[in-house]
């Protein structure tokens, strides 16, 4: 049995669409740049991050409720709010975090390997074969992480600095990682959980619960506050439009014109725009070694995506 070959995309829609895609990734690579910002007008993670998603979810309900989405049942919300909100709290909560320990760039490379624990997730749950693409991919993001871990350790001449320079970013090492792992447990799930409800929706309330964790964190380790500096707000607003809002956006706008496969490749240059932005804006170091394991997980996500488009 033959199947006729896909129409060509026009060319407007597959600009338009890439467009859209770039912007996408622009924007959610300026969360870590953002957040840093944030942080340096002396609040805390969990405040920030509470306030990025308490504006989040004021905006996402207002949009549900001025486009009229049918309502989703009391149960299936709160699965949502528990298990959506909850996993994107522990996600993005350890992502962030690492930020204390390693450069922005680090952790946009590390949590970039996404992609590959989520096929490994399937293939250990039998959903997926082990295919030899598959395996090449994961093992071209697995040598990417190594190159990253151990490029500090190559460049250092002293065993005793080595070591120190391990251990100090160690920590932040592990919590990017960590964090890729639990989306890549996180994608599935929700995947399982979205059935046919409106994507808007399921989001909302995912970000409502995302910001009920924060808040009770910040409630429970004495960090809340109202009192924020102009410039805090200034950069928290950014963080929830450009950087939250917005990209989701956009994103959507992208995997409409050019559909899942395309979208995800042109998306892979926001780690490298992560790692730019903080660059000029930080004045972060971009190493040689970060940048090559950067390109190494590129490829895996790349090679994870033809194989979709030709069996598509």
């Amino acid at each position: 049995m033959t199947t006729s070959p896909r129409p060509a995309l026009p060319v407007t829609w597959r600009s338009s669409g890439t467009a859209y895609t770039l912007l996408a990734a622009l924007g959610f690579s300026a969360v870590s740049t953002l957040t840093t910002l944030a942080l340096a007008e002396r609040l805390t993670l969990e405040t920030v991050l509470m306030w990025r998603y308490v504006l989040a979810s004021v905006v996402m309900v207002t949009f549900v409720v001025a486009r009229g989405y049918p309502r989703v049942p009391w149960r299936e919300a709160l699965k949502f709010i528990l298990i959506g909100g909850g996993g994107q709290a522990l996600l993005v909560g350890m992502a962030l975090s690492s930020l204390r320990y390693i450069t922005a760039a680090t952790l946009g490379f590390l949590f970039y390997t996404y992609p590959s624990w989520v096929a490994l997730v399937q293939t250990l749950r039998g959903a997926e074969r082990l295919t030899a693409r598959r395996a090449l991919a994961l093992a071209l993001s697995f040598a990417g992480i190594v190159v990253i871990v151990l490029g500090p350790a190559v460049r250092t001449r002293t065993l005793g600095a080595s070591l120190a320079i391990s251990r100090d970013s160690w920590h932040g090492i592990a919590l990017a990682l960590g964090a890729a792992v639990v989306y890549g447990v996180y994608i599935p799930t929700m995947q399982w959980l979205q059935k046919s409800h409106p994507v808007p929706v399921t989001s909302a309330y995912a970000k409502i619960g995302s910001a009920i964790c924060f808040f009770v964190m910040a409630v429970t380790g004495g960090s809340l506050t109202l009192s924020l500096s102009s410039t805090a707000w200034l950069t928290i607003s950014a963080l929830v439009l450009v950087s939250t809002v917005l990209p989701s956006v956009f994103f959507l706008m992208g995997l409409m014109r050019l559909g899942p496969v395309r979208t995800a490749i042109v998306s892979t240059v926001e780690p490298f725009l992560t790692a730019v932005l903080g660059a000029i804006v930080l004045l972060q170091p971009v190493t040689a070694g970060t940048l090559l394991g950067g390109a190494l997980i590129v490829a895996a996500v790349v090679v994870l995506q033809v194989r979709r488009e030709r069996v598509a």
